[in-house]
C-alpha cells in the first residue's frame, strides 16, 4: 500500500511545483513583457501621474519624491541616483523646481541617459517671468500650460520607445480629453466665486499660473521658491493686507509646515480682524489616496472646491 501512494506523491509534489513556478515567475510570455517594459524615473508627484497616464502599461514608472515632499529642498540620495542610473528614461519639471538636483541631471546626460525636461515643451511667451530669464516652475496650475508639458513628453517617450509610439499617442489623446473636461469644471465651479473675492493667500508663492489662468489676485508669504525664508516684517505686511481687503481665508499647503500660515493668522488677529485657514490645498505634490488626491486631476479638484467653499 505504501509502495502505490508514492508515484501519487510524486504527482502531487510535480503539480505543486508546477504551481508555484507559475505563480511567482509567471509564463515566459509574461516575464518578456515585463523584460521588455521601459523603466521610467520621475521627480515629482504631479510628473509621475502625468507619465503613468501616457505610458500605461508599457513602462516601469517610479516616483522619487512622495506625497508631501517638497521639491524645491528634495536632495536626491544616493539610492535615487542608483534609480535614476538603472532607467531607460528619467523626466523632471524644470525651471529650477527640483534646485537641488541640477548637476545630476546634466550628469546623467552625459552619460547618454534619457533625460526629458517637461517644461521645454511650453512655449516661452505663456510661462511668468520672475526676473530676467527666470521663470515659475510651478507650470501644473494650469491646465492648458500642463497640457503643452503632457505633448512634449509623450513625443520624448515615442523618440525614446518608437516600437510603443502608437500607444502612448493614444494614451496622450485619452489624457488630453480628460484635462479637457478638468478646465470645463474649474470654469463651471468658478462661477460660484464673485470677482472681488478672488484673492488667494497661500503658504507660498505657487498659484501665479492659477491665477493667471483663472483670473485670481495670488499672495504667497513666501516667494517662488521654499528655500527663501519668511521674516516677521512679510508676515506684518501681509497680516495688513489681508485685514485691509477682509480676506476671511488664507490657505496651507500638503508640502509646507503650517507654522507660518498660523502666525500669519495670529497678525492678522492682532490687527482687529479674524481670518481662518480655510484648508490644505495641493501646491508641489499630490496627496495620497487617504485624502483622494493621490492623481492630478483630483487634486485640481479639490484644490479648486476648498478655495471656492472657503472664500464664498
Amino acid at each position: 500500500m505504501f509502495k502505490k501512494e508514492i508515484p501519487t506523491l510524486i504527482v502531487v509534489f510535480a503539480v505543486f511545483l508546477f504551481s508555484f513556478g507559475y505563480g511567482v515567475f509567471g509564463t515566459g510570455e509574461e516575464r518578456e513583457e515585463e523584460a521588455d517594459k521601459i523603466k521610467i524615473v520621475t521627480t515629482t508627484t504631479m510628473l509621475c501621474d502625468m507619465v503613468k497616464n501616457i505610458a500605461g502599461d508599457k513602462a516601469e514608472v517610479t516616483g522619487l519624491m512622495g506625497s508631501g515632499v517638497d521639491p524645491h529642498l528634495y536632495q536626491a540620495g544616493a539610492g535615487d541616483v542608483f534609480t535614476m542610473e538603472n532607467s531607460d528614461v528619467v523626466i523632471y519639471n524644470g525651471l529650477h523646481l527640483e534646485g537641488k538636483m541640477g548637476d545630476i541631471f546634466e550628469n546623467l546626460s552625459s552619460m547618454g541617459k534619457t533625460v526629458i525636461c517637461a517644461s521645454d515643451g511650453v512655449e516661452t511667451s505663456h510661462l511668468i517671468e520672475t526676473s530676467s530669464g527666470v521663470y515659475d516652475p510651478h507650470i501644473w496650475f494650469d491646465v492648458s500650460i500642463w497640457k503643452e508639458a503632457a505633448e512634449h513628453v509623450s513625443k520624448s517617450l515615442c523618440d525614446a520607445d518608437p516600437k510603443n509610439s502608437i500607444y502612448y499617442e493614444e494614451n496622450l489623446r485619452n489624457y488630453l480629453g480628460e484635462l479637457d473636461d478638468l478646465e470645463i469644471y474649474i470654469e463651471d465651479k468658478l462661477k460660484e466665486l464673485p470677482e472681488e473675492k478672488r484673492i488667494l493667500v497661500t503658504a507660498h508663492d505657487a498659484f501665479g499660473y492659477f491665477g493667471k489662468a483663472y483670473g485670481f489676485q495670488v499672495e504667497g508669504l513666501q516667494g517662488i521658491s521654499t528655500d527663501a525664508q519668511t521674516g516677521t516684517k512679510d508676515i506684518s505686511l501681509m497680516a495688513k493686507f489681508i485685514s485691509d481687503n477682509k480676506i476671511k481665508a488664507v490657505f496651507a499647503e500638503n508640502s509646507l509646515p503650517k507654522a507660518t500660515i498660523n502666525a500669519l493668522c495670529e497678525a492678522v488677529q492682532n490687527k482687529g480682524f479674524e481670518t481662518k485657514i480655510g484648508g490644505q490645498l495641493y501646491s508641489d505634490s499630490l496627496g495620497d489616496e487617504e485624502n483622494g488626491g493621490e492623481t492630478y486631476i483630483k487634486a485640481v479638484k479639490s484644490n479648486v472646491d476648498t478655495i471656492v467653499r472657503e472664500l464664498s
